[in-house]
């Protein structure tokens, strides 16, 4: 299988436990509080990247790995920042607000660099 593309599907899996894990525990206490934060974990973590995972792994070789690569790690460094960042936010930290705003910039040129990838291999 596609290293890259396993890579993806692995980081996904990560992000959906998470996800799942706040939601039983934002039902078992009833403490919605972290609700955005949730689903960016569910869009930006599960969603996203297994979809992305699942494009690498049938036009992986079709694709311009540099770039794929460097998509790979803006979007898990991004992620990670953003959520963490972005908790802190929703918990009344208005201090962490710029690098909310930064990191949401990271994450959507990854986003940005699979659009392009995507164009690239479908030609």
């Amino acid at each position: 299988m596609n290293p890259q593309a396993m890579a993806w599907l692995k980081a996904a899996a990560v992000y959906f436990v998470i996800g799942v894990g706040m939601g039983i525990y934002m039902g078992a206490s009833h403490d919605h509080t972290l609700k955005p934060v949730h689903a960016h974990v569910n869009l930006l973590g599960w969603a996203s990247m297994a979809l992305i995972g699942f494009y690498v792994l049938h036009f992986g070789d079709r694709m311009s790995r540099r770039l794929e690569r460097i998509q790979f790690w803006l979007h898990q460094v991004g992620a990670v920042i953003l959520l963490v960042s972005l908790s802190l936010l929703v918990l009344g930290n208005t201090a962490v607000e710029p690098v909310v705003g930064v990191t949401s910039i990271v994450v959507g040129a990854s986003v940005l660099l699979f659009a392009v990838n995507v164009f690239r291999s479908l030609r």
